[in-house]
């Protein structure tokens, strides 16, 4: 691990947080994927992540993989405001404290790990 620690506790909230979008069956307001049925969604929401996570994994087993960090520091900080954007959405699920607090420390995380690692 290089000196990114408060990238790679913002990477673990953000994959807690795919864990609680199954929960909260996050499909259902995810773009695109919100006209399918619940069953569908749910295989489609699922299956996408396999090849999301292969190419995460990856990149971060590179040595040189600064970009790849900055870019996912920048998508977690964006990411909250997806979902602030997305809060009033009749079928969004992410309404408790565990939700919002795994959502918010993944941003926080990338904000930090931004604003206090040299590149």
């Amino acid at each position: 691990m290089n000196d990114h620690h408060f990238f790679y506790l913002g990477l673990t909230f953000i994959l807690m947080h795919e864990m609680d979008a199954i929960r909260c069956k996050e499909w259902r307001i995810f773009p695109g994927l919100s006209v399918l049925n619940d069953l569908w969604g749910y295989r489609v929401f699922m299956l996408a992540h396999i090849p999301l996570f292969i190419f995460l994994f990856l990149g971060l087993s590179q040595t040189e993989n600064s970009r790849l960090i900055f870019g996912l520091d920048v998508f977690f900080i964006i990411h909250v405001g997806l979902h602030l954007l997305f809060l009033l959405h009749k079928k969004n699920e992410f309404k408790d404290w565990i939700s919002w607090t795994i959502i918010l420390g993944a941003g926080v995380f990338g904000l930090l790990d931004q604003l206090f690692t040299t590149y």
